[in-house]
């Protein structure tokens, strides 16, 4: 036993011999700790703030709440579509089929217009617009892309012409011809007489000059379309109406109408009454 006891001390001799000599071995004069040892330690640290970081996405959660809110609000109102107004019944425009073998459908409310298509007998029409007497009306044909305007009696019409709004639109414009000027105009009791230049034209594109005038007759002032085929007319104009009577003047051609010129329109000479003696 106590030379078991002499080995183990023996033993425990000679590591301590040894230790001591491997720190003699590599003196430091310095005694300063190497810096190799201490950059071993400094990555545990760069952990804590990498876990401080990954916790303020979490908070990026709390707006996706507010949407849902929004949703019951808006579901409130729905109840006040389910109250509907009273309902008017719109009646459909006019409608109306050609009666006569063919009829010319023009640019304007009257035979002084120019022709635009021929409408056959049968062909549906709807009436979009009228004079103001009724005598013609604007319709569109079925299957067609334009309007135009037909005399009322070539159509067994269906429904109420006057039910639409009066209405004349505008003409196709030709920049070929200017309008023509006006070189007289003079009255004579209810009859005014007016005259222009000539507009002088190739013969294939003449199609004379287009004068609309509103003229008071009866008491009412009534549109009045012409075409002449010359440089003068006469109209017939009353006294008694409420607004003035006045008038137009264009150059027509195949194509359209030049721009209109106004026709200074002679005013009715008052009656002269005879002074007492």
């Amino acid at each position: 036993m106590s030379k078991i006891l002499f080995l183990i001390n023996q033993g425990a001799l000679l590591i301590l011999l040894a230790a001591c000599s491997a720190a003699q071995a590599t003196p430091d004069p310095t005694g300063i700790i190497p810096v190799a040892s201490v950059e071993t330690h400094t990555p545990t640290s760069t952990r804590t703030s990498t876990s401080t970081i990954t916790i303020t996405p979490t908070e990026t959660l709390t707006p996706s709440m507010t949407p849902r809110t929004t949703k019951t609000a808006t579901s409130t109102p729905t109840p006040t579509t389910t109250v509907s107004p009273t309902i008017t019944q719109t009646l459909p425009p006019p409608e109306g089929v050609v009666n006569v073998a063919q009829a010319n459908c023009r640019y304007g409310p009257g035979w002084a217009y120019l022709y635009k298509f021929g409408l056959y007998e049968g062909i549906s029409v709807e009436i979009l617009g009228r004079t103001e007497r009724g005598d013609w009306a604007f319709v569109l044909p079925l299957w067609y892309e334009s309007g135009c305007w037909i005399k009322a009696n070539l159509l067994e019409i269906t429904g109420d012409i006057f039910s639409v709004e009066p209405y004349y639109g505008t003409l196709p414009f030709s920049n070929i011809y200017p309008p023509p000027w006006i070189t007289e105009v003079n009255r004579d009791g209810n009859k005014v007489f007016i005259a222009w230049s000539d507009v002088r034209m190739t013969a294939d594109k003449y199609r004379g000059y287009l004068l609309e005038t509103w003229l008071c007759q009866d008491g009412e002032l009534v549109f009045t379309p012409v075409n002449i085929d010359g440089l003068w007319t006469t109209f017939v104009d009353e006294p008694g109406c409420s607004e003035p009577s006045w008038g137009r003047i264009y150059s027509a051609e195949k194509h359209g109408y030049s721009k209109w010129r106004l026709i200074p329109w002679p005013e009715h000479q008052p009656t002269a009454t005879s002074m007492p003696d």
